[in-house]
């Protein structure tokens, strides 16, 4: 059954995109992401609660899920590299999806899935005897790299995606590894 559940997500999620980029994501009804897909709307709401958790979906199942073999293996920058390739790939879907603003905004979304994918990760850890300091919670960790991504991808799909996923990921692992402090005084 679980083949069949995830048969259906697929189908769901492929018409949302398609739809996604030929209409703002707030015009978008459950009624055509389902004529689309060619299922019944109650067949949406056995799956999804809205059109913003299947968002949620495509980016946790389709973007964040495969990389993390990757960073369990420790490759992050290959992970990174995978999830500007993947967006790259997808770039009409993902430069409607960025325009979503307030309550169930796609900058919402994001910082959600990266968090919880950080959070799935951190736990996988064994803990080390003396952290560096209290404050140092999985929480503040996950929140502090959540963010920090979710940034760089955002503005990374606004400014068109010009810089390829392999050098806007040395970006991002220059600006991670240097303090303030050094990245201001090496402008």
């Amino acid at each position: 059954m679980t083949g069949q559940k995830e048969t259906i997500d697929i189908l769901l999620a492929e018409s949302f995109k398609e739809l996604a980029c030929q209409q703002p994501i707030e015009k978008i009804t459950i009624k055509a992401i389902t004529d689309k897909a060619g299922v019944i709307r109650p067949t949406f709401y056995n799956h999804f609660q809205d059109k913003y958790e299947l968002l949620e979906w495509v980016i946790r199942v389709q973007v964040l899920e495969p990389t993390k073999p990757l960073i369990h293996a420790g490759m992050i920058d290959e992970a990174l590299i995978l999830i500007f390739t993947s967006v790259k790939k997808e770039r009409g879907f993902y430069e409607m999806a960025v325009r979503l603003e307030g309550q169930n905004s796609f900058e919402t979304i994001v910082k959600k899935c990266i968090e919880d994918i950080l959070m799935e990760v951190i736990q996988t850890k064994k803990p080390k005897q003396q952290k560096p300091h209290p404050w140092l919670t999985p929480e503040h960790i996950a929140q502090f790299y959540a963010q920090a991504m979710c940034f760089v991808v955002i503005s990374w799909i606004r400014d068109k995606m010009a810089v390829e996923p392999e050098e806007i990921t040395k970006l991002y692992n220059y600006m991670m590894t240097r303090s303030m402090s050094q990245v201001i005084e090496e402008l």
